[in-house]
């Protein structure tokens, strides 16, 4: 594994975005610090893209935005993510496990070194009200920006800026170590983990909560907070596609009887 493979196998998904120049901006931030996958997730205005305020903003990373995708739902921009954290600057009650900039960093530095099938994704919200609890759910860490506690809202092309450079500081930094340690894990690629992608472990959370409701354990007319909180187990345990064919051969099983 290379520097450059780790900033292919990271992507940032803007969730319901409405201002063309935060597009514009952010595709600037992604190119400045190497990176090239920008997703957005249910934008609110049609050819967000291609419309001039992005386009004068994105300042020489035009490549950036006629790359970008665009997808209907952040559960679809996620699909293919193995490690996923949710940029916020509010607490929650209840949700994924909850680190800083700089330790997301590190952590999706040694996700990404751990097997070659892994891909991480950071998602930033609505300018205006950012990130709800459902879609943070899908989500594996909640991740906050150590700003000014009197006045921490940051721009949402701000706040990608600061994480895109977290991230290429953790993936360059002691880059012979981490050299010599790819080394080490090609020599042992069969014993690598094959983290479940997203889509798949939302595939299981669906085929989990059939069998619940078959065993009578979920009652679909009242069922409270039981889903979200599977939901929250599943992304914080970071299922490998092994563990989910094993939970879904249970379902099945289940099922059956």
């Amino acid at each position: 594994m290379t520097k450059q493979d780790f900033f292919s196998r990271t992507r940032f998904i803007m969730v319901g975005t409405s201002h063309p120049g935060n597009v514009g901006s952010a595709a600037r931030a992604i190119k400045t610090m190497g990176f090239k996958e920008l997703v957005l997730a249910a934008p609110q205005k049609e050819n967000m893209l291609s419309h001039p305020e992005a386009l004068a903003l994105a300042s020489g990373a035009v490549d950036i935005l006629e790359n970008a995708q665009v997808v209907e739902s952040l559960e679809q921009a996620l699909a293919p993510v193995t490690l996923s954290f949710a940029l916020t600057a509010r607490t929650r009650d209840m949700g994924p496990p909850v680190v800083d900039i700089r330790q997301a960093a590190e952590e999706a530095h040694q996700h990404l070194l751990s097997t070659p099938y892994a891909q991480i994704a950071i998602i930033l919200g609505p300018e205006r009200i950012g990130l709800d609890n459902a879609q943070i759910s899908h989500c594996h860490r909640i991740c906050h920006i150590p700003a000014n506690p009197e006045y921490s809202s940051l721009n949402v092309a701000q706040a990608l800026q600061l994480a895109a450079w977290e991230l290429r500081y953790a993936f360059m930094k002691e880059q012979e170590a981490v050299e010599g340690e790819n080394r080490l894990l090609e020599g042992q690629a069969s014993k690598q983990k094959h983290y479940a992608s997203q889509d798949k472990v939302e595939a299981l959370l669906t085929h989990w909560e059939q069998a619940l409701i078959h065993i009578d354990f979920l009652n679909p007319a009242h069922p409270k907070k039981l889903m979200p909180r599977m939901r929250y187990w599943f992304n914080r345990s970071q299922l490998t596609q092994e563990e989910v064919d094993m939970m879904r051969g249970v379902c099945t099983q289940i099922l059956k009887r």
